[in-house]
């Protein structure tokens, strides 16, 4: 297997969907001549030809409109939102359209389409390039959301998005796009929606995150001293419960890590979860550390705003003082 960095990741899984499937195709702004800003795209212009690496111009909306009428004629276009917060102009179609056609078709109509964003902080970029939208996407009913944190998971986890029948949007957390390394299967890679991962076994406390929060998690448990468990829950639509409940009912104390702002993040919902399911096997309060409730900071104070080794420690002391 290949050692590569997570976006490397990512391109080595367009590279081999698009020559597994003619009919799938990636468009998005800058993807092709320039191989996206991050160059997760670079290459596929070159081999694929202009039809399938589209190049389009700056209009989300469009774009996902565009991927609509795609579909219809039968092919699996994948979306490149070059930031987080540059997808909201294309959240009516998302909503509106995407979400609901296979409900509107009765069955009759399925919508491949792939939505690819770069999200999250860390990384000392300009407004509107470090929001964390997934809450949104994951209330929308008809539409699949995942957020790797490995390279192994990113290729494995685009793969399943682009295979699958229904809209799926994949948040690839930008903090370790060039710094996360591991190895990565070579040539076909599927790693199923829907399932988490045990990204480090414990037996005094969960933690449960996702995205860049996961290393976040692991050097937490680490430092910490305390036997932590860290759930990567990786699919956060379709939700693995089992797997969450499983370690919930082990360790007795839960702590749910994500940069998003707190009210209604979607660590709401995993809270409503384990209280509903597992509220009897809880020895203390399930806690949240989160970003807070502003929009997101310019760079001087970003690292008082994305969840910390610290603040996580903090939580996993104050569960077993509970």
């Amino acid at each position: 297997m290949a050692e590569l960095t997570l976006v490397e990741a990512v391109n080595d899984a367009l590279h081999t969907e698009l020559a597994r499937d003619d009919s799938v195709l990636v468009i998005g702004e800058d993807v092709g001549v320039a191989g996206g800003v991050f160059r997760a795209t670079a290459g596929l212009r070159d081999r694929f030809g202009p039809d399938r690496c589209v190049d389009t111009p700056l209009a989300e909306a469009g774009m996902l409109g565009a991927a609509v009428g795609l579909c219809m004629a039968g092919l699996r276009p994948i979306c490149e939102m070059q930031y987080d917060a540059f997808s909201y102009p294309c959240l009516d179609q998302l909503i509106t359209h995407v979400g609901r056609y296979r409900w509107r078709t009765r069955g009759a109509m399925s919508f491949p389409i792939t939505i690819r964003m770069p999200y999250g902080g860390g990384v000392r970029a300009p407004e509107l390039h470090d929001d964390s939208p997934e809450a949104y996407y994951v209330h929308t009913p008809g539409v699949k959301v995942a957020i790797p944190s490995t390279p192994a998971d990113a290729k494995g986890l685009l793969a399943a998005a682009i295979r699958d029948p229904d809209p799926v949007v994949i948040f690839e957390p930008k903090l370790v796009y060039r710094t996360a390394r591991g190895e990565v299967p070579e040539g076909e890679h599927v790693v199923p929606l829907g399932k988490a991962r045990i990204a480090r076994a414990g037996e005094e406390v969960t933690l449960i995150a996702y995205g860049a929060m996961v290393p976040v998690c692991e050097q937490a448990a680490e430092s910490s001293g305390i036997s932590c468990e860290v759930i990567d829950i990786r699919s956060l639509r379709p939700l693995d419960e089992a797997t969450i409940l499983a370690s919930v009912e082990k360790t007795g104390r839960v702590a749910i890590v994500h940069e998003a702002p707190r009210t209604a993040g979607f660590g709401a919902e995993l809270a409503a979860v384990i209280a509903e399911k597992a509220l009897l096997h809880l020895q203390a309060p399930v806690l949240r550390v989160t970003g807070y409730d502003v929009p997101y900071p310019y760079w001087q104070l970003e690292d008082l705003y994305v969840p910390s080794v610290e603040r996580v420690s903090n939580a996993v002391r104050q569960l077993l003082d509970f």
